[in-house]
């Protein structure tokens, strides 16, 4: 299924290639790849043209076939173009690309037409690796056991391969159409795609085995696609800055603006860029896990029967519970917890504390073991019968991350002497980006008061700039240039931001002039 619209400018040059040469001559009688390798040299702008010897021994019946005429697919990798693949002229075959937005939770596959540049279809699944460890961490010290990095690895190739087969089928394709594999994760994921060790990365000073990823065969590492397919992996600025934000800034298009903005992508962590096409600080912070369904008992992510909306009358409290797909309730993913603590506080249910007021939320606030919890489903109305509720751990455990969340705006922000309230744009990604209600979270102190249509959701910006490196030849020119243009602002030993994070700890702020729209309950 194809989710999304997704279209490139048609001047701007794909990595596909019509290549017609006059046939060998006594005038001319040089070999069939080094005439191959003249003509892309031009095509490319290339210094020289890799050809792997297997494609090599294919060349001469190529040609030939092809009446010297031929369909190539060619990368450009550190200045070195690299032929992946060539198709007489004549023969109507699909050449394919899968675009991969490797999450630690949930991964999602993209199949793209590489010549006519488009998406075909796309798919979703839970990583394998969960089982594992929900995070990132967890994984990593699996990865220090005996075979534990090969399992890893294991896990997550037979899965994409599993289904990049499926996606395939739905076109009428098998992966031995997919000649191209581009691949966007954080920085563990894409180690352990690799199969390169991790055991560094989480240990001071932090370092990662590579920052940048060559070109290589998916055969290497076990994907099956065509036998000469190649993965591009997308670089990472350090530990904690992965491809995935590079390929976030690629499909925004921050790295390009005259005036700068703010991309926001919220998942195991809150990773925020500010910048425009002259400079690029980029910050992460621990604000993501109760944005993801762990910040209450009842927290999942967004799938049918999630509550994702919530309205409370402020006169009657009654409660308007909204669920996807329209079904019983049976837990709430995020941007249903925003609301939640939005509309609370608007109703005056919980004060600027994030603490539950007894008064106002009358038979729904229970108290077992000195813990107090407040009823949002009643169990005859919720998915198994089960109750679903709140409790004020829950609550406060919201409360601190919408205080980091934004703390990391704040702090970024300041370091460049740039006013929140001041950014013309505001870009929100993932699933974050798509579902949150702006209002709500400006209401809680989570986002700066800003005009609405400041801000703009950009879905899934991960997949997008793994798809754009797909598609065009400039988006992976300038993946290398956001990477080697980024300033990583390290939060862990600034006090700035301790002290702005104490603050912000109080819905909206303490400092409620810095959210003016606003209204308190009385």
């Amino acid at each position: 299924m194809v989710t999304e619209e997704f279209t490139v400018d048609p001047e701007t040059p794909g990595w596909v290639v019509r290549v017609t040469m006059p046939p060998p001559s006594l005038q001319d009688n040089s070999a069939d790849a080094d005439r191959l390798s003249r003509a892309l040299m031009r095509a490319f702008a290339a210094e020289r043209i890799h050809i792997d010897l297997d494609l090599r021994k294919q060349l001469p019946g190529l040609l030939r076939e092809g009446n010297h005429a031929l369909r190539c697919i060619v990368l450009k990798d550190q200045g070195c173009a690299v032929l992946v693949h060539a198709v007489p002229d004549a023969v109507a075959v699909i050449l394919g690309g899968l675009a991969v937005d490797l999450g630690t939770t949930r991964v999602v596959l993209r199949l793209v037409d590489l010549e006519r540049r488009r998406v075909l279809a796309e798919t979703a699944f839970d990583n394998p690796q969960t089982a594992i460890g929900p995070d990132v961490l967890a994984r990593i010290h699996h990865a220090d056991q005996p075979d534990g990095l090969a399992q890893l690895q294991e896990m997550i190739v037979t899965a994409l391969n599993r289904h990049a087969q499926t996606l395939c089928r739905t076109q009428g394709l098998t992966p031995e159409n997919l000649h191209v594999v581009s691949v966007a994760g954080n920085t563990a994921m894409s180690h352990l795609l690799a199969g390169l060790p991790v055991h560094w990365m989480i240990r001071e000073p932090y370092i990662p085995a590579t920052n940048r990823f060559d070109l290589f065969p998916a055969a290497q590492i076990g994907l099956k696609c065509h036998p000469q397919a190649q993965v591009l992996l997308f670089p990472n600025v350090g530990s904690y800055f992965g491809g995935d934000l590079i390929a976030g800034i690629l499909y925004s298009g921050l790295h390009r603006r005259a005036e700068t903005a703010l991309l926001v992508d919220v998942g195991t962590n809150a990773e925020v860029v500010l910048g425009n096409r002259e400079w690029l600080i980029a910050c992460a912070g621990a604000a993501g896990p109760a944005l993801e369904g762990g910040v209450t008992r009842m927290g999942t992510t967004a799938a049918p029967g999630v509550i994702d909306r919530v309205r409370i009358d402020p006169r009657t409290r009654a409660f308007d519970i909204h669920t996807i797909d329209d079904l019983p309730p049976r837990g709430i993913c995020g941007s249903g917890v925003i609301d939640l603590a939005a509309q609370l506080f608007t109703a005056g249910m919980i004060d600027i504390r994030g603490k539950f007021v007894p008064t106002a939320c009358g038979d729904r606030l229970t108290v077992k073991d000195g813990l107090a919890s407040l009823t949002i489903v009643p169990a005859e109305s919720a998915a198994e019968n089960r109750s679903l509720s709140i409790s004020q751990a829950d609550m406060d455990s919201l409360v601190r991350s919408k205080a980091a969340m934004y703390t990391i705006l704040e702090t970024l922000t300041c370091s460049m002497g740039i006013p929140l309230d001041e950014l013309p744009a505001f870009y929100v990604a993932g699933t974050f980006g798509s579902y949150i209600d702006p209002r709500s979270a400006i209401t809680i102190g989570m986002l700066p008061d800003l005009p609405l249509a400041h801000f703009k959701s950009m879905g899934n910006t991960s997949l997008g700039g793994a798809t754009l490196a797909l598609l065009t030849r400039e988006a992976v020119t300038d993946i290398d240039a956001i990477r080697n243009g980024i300033t990583y602002l390290e939060l862990n030993v600034n006090q700035d931001f301790m002290n702005r994070f104490s603050a912000a700890k109080f819905i909206p702020h303490t400092d409620p002039a810095r959210f003016p729209s606003v209204k308190l309950p009385e």
